[in-house]
């Protein structure tokens, strides 16, 4: 199926390669560059993300390695000491620790075993274990994640494999993993335990962390499968779908055993069958999605050069001078707009203040009623629990109002774009009717539609998808980053008949440093929205007189020479534009053929089966 996607992409990137041929003949180098930048590298870039969650001890490091078809992790690494790993396609086994500030430092393949989320490089330029943060008052750069580059079948698939640590309760996962890796995630690998199917930790994460970001795109897979009978493989298998199906529709559910597949019988680990599915979603579910993306905008370049190609037949039949004179209005015109582009630059940095501190009050709101509440909350709870679930009610308090805070900041942007794109929309029908008048003959066919201009992805999913979940899970991934582990701090020492005195004492000051770290987080986020916003603005405001201006230089440069032949150009634009229908008829029946009904490859049940067998 993955070949068949390779098959299908190629034909993509063949499709906008001729595409930006033709914008390299026009002479619109912009829209050029623009293909070969954002759709045809990205396009040959992009990878399907996988992401491996489960607690602590169900074989998940074994898992990896099934899946790879050789040991290529540690097994046995403790949930305090394991990193995130990114697994990758190489040539040779090697390793780079990524850290916080983005710095990249290549290490030895077998070093890997020795770092720690949050840990950083000792003085000999050697891991460094002992701490974990830069608690100590030390400057130390902390490791976000290793990246492992290795020669495995999986992986040249253009495969991202994620392996998050585990943790014996999967409420304590890093908020991180949760919030931002699984969200963007292609698919979630999420393991059982066949000893122990469905513990209340794993079906409490399910339900509050894991399905509202992830429901569709969720694979169970239990885990060592070979330690149960066959009477029990038909009993487990039964109560694991029995018991998932109360939490997700029609779960998929993949029993594997990792050491049968690692002792060399593959075919007898239920791995094949697992990657056969996972395989034919990425192709089928996840793969479409991308290649839709590339299509529909190479489809809004195609309307551009369409316009490209009017101008440069328009400007064969004015003289010289006439075309200099057009061009020189043009640019005049183009210099007009600077003035209006900055009002609208200006409102936006108007609301968006106002957006800012709305949103720093409902933080200080929100931190003073909770430490009203947490005397009671404290007294009321028994005094051996406290401890215990102290950090995860406060993390949890704060999960609530920041997924409530977010939404309604992202309903507030959301407002503000629209608001924007409307008003850019009015500027651009302006513009249009303008750009027509400078070059004379039909306006008409200079309408240009909103959507033709060049859109960030943020703003782009304003209109198509709406900002609201996209912002909350970035936002409260990035907030909880920042909150959970100061809040995970609370009182960690012993049990004495003084401990909620101290809780009563010590929990609000936890809840305002927290909130001192979130603050300029969350300012930062809105800001960074805002930035987006703001050179959309700038871009959709020059993009048709740039294109324009393009075509009509490259007209005036080829008149310059001195073997310049009017038919012979006007022969050219007339190919040209034969080209750029036949290109623009080749992206539309790639789009429609991508949603088209086709056979697809199923996967067989095979789950029964293996529950008979080893």
């Amino acid at each position: 199926m993955l070949e068949g996607f390779r098959e299908r992409k190629l034909d993509v990137t063949v499709a906008l390669q001729e595409l930006g041929e033709i914008a390299s003949g026009l002479g619109a180098k912009s829209l050029k560059e623009r293909l070969d930048r954002e759709l045809v590298k990205k396009l040959e870039e992009d990878r399907f993300h996988l992401v491996v969650v489960g607690e602590f001890n169900h074989g998940k490091s074994t898992f990896v390695n099934a899946l790879l078809g050789e040991t290529v992790l540690p097994v046995g690494v403790t949930p305090t000491t394991a990193a995130i790993h990114h697994l990758k396609y190489a040539e040779k086994a090697e390793a780079t620790v990524v850290f916080q500030s983005g710095k990249r430092e290549s290490i030895p393949f077998e070093d890997t075993r020795k770092f720690a989320v949050g840990g950083g490089l000792g003085p000999d330029g050697a891991p460094d274990d002992g701490g974990r943060g830069s608690a100590g008052g030390g400057a130390r750069d902390e490791v976000d994640y290793l990246e492992v580059g290795y020669p495995a079948a999986l992986l040249k698939e253009r495969i991202l494999l994620v392996d998050t640590p585990g943790v014996n309760d999967l409420s304590l996962q890093r908020a991180d993993i949760t919030y931002s890796y699984i969200p963007r995630a292609d698919a979630v690998l999420f393991l059982l335990d066949a000893g122990q199917i469905l513990k209340e930790s794993e079906r409490q994460f399910l339900n509050d962390k894991l399905l509202k970001a992830s429901r569709d795109k969720i694979v169970f897979v239990i885990t060592k499968w070979d330690i149960l009978d066959d009477n029990e493989k038909s009993e487990a298998l039964a109560y694991a779908r029995t018991q998932l199906a109360n939490l997700v529709k029609d779960p998929v559910v993949f029993p594997i055993s990792s050491e049968t597949a690692l002792q060399g019988h593959r075919d007898k680990s239920g791995v094949p069958e697992l990657l056969a599915h996972l395989t034919t979603f990425l192709a089928e579910e996840r793969g479409r999605i991308l290649l839709d993306n590339a299509l529909g905008e190479g489809q809004n370049v195609g309307n551009l050069l369409s316009k490209g190609v009017d101008a440069r037949r328009r400007s064969l039949s004015m003289k010289t001078e006439e075309l200099e004179r057009r061009i020189k209005t043009l640019e005049e015109d183009l210099k007009g707009t600077a003035g209006t582009i900055e009002q609208r630059r200006m409102k936006i940095r108007e609301e968006i203040s106002g957006i800012k501190v709305g949103a720093q009050k409902d933080l200080e709101r929100f931190v003073e009623d909770t430490i009203r509440q947490l005397p009671n909350v404290i007294e009321s709870a028994k005094q051996d629990d406290l401890r215990k679930f102290l950090p995860a009610f406060l993390e949890d308090t704060f999960r609530q109002w920041a997924e409530a805070e977010s939404t309604e900041i992202a309903a507030k942007l959301e407002q503000l774009a629209e608001k924007t794109i409307a008003l850019i929309k009015e500027d651009a029908h302006d513009a249009t009717k303008r750009v027509g008048e400078a070059l004379g003959g039909d306006v008409k066919k200079l309408d240009i539609q909103i959507d033709t201009f060049r859109y960030d992805a943020s703003i782009a999913a304003v209109l198509v998808l709406g900002l609201g979940m996209m912002f909350v899970n970035v936002m409260v991934g990035g907030l909880l980053t920042i909150a959970a582990p100061i809040m995970a701090l609370v009182l960690r020492d012993r049990i004495d008949a003084e401990y909620k005195k101290r809780a009563v004492e010590q929990a609000p000051e936890v809840l305002r440093q927290a909130a001192k770290q979130v603050g300029p987080k969350i300012d930062e986020m809105i800001e960074e929205f805002a930035k987006k916003l703001d050179a959309w603005v700038v871009t959709a405001g020059e993009e048709l007189y740039r294109e324009v201006l393009e075509v009509l230089n490259a007209s005036r440069d080829a008149r310059a020479k001195a073997d310049h032949d009017e038919a012979k150009a006007k022969a050219e634009v007339d190919a040209q534009g034969e080209r750029l229908e036949k290109a623009n008829k080749r992206v539309a029946d790639l789009r429609a053929e991508i949603w088209s009904p086709r056979d697809k490859v199923r996967v067989a049940d095979s789950q029964t089966e293996l529950a008979a067998t080893d």
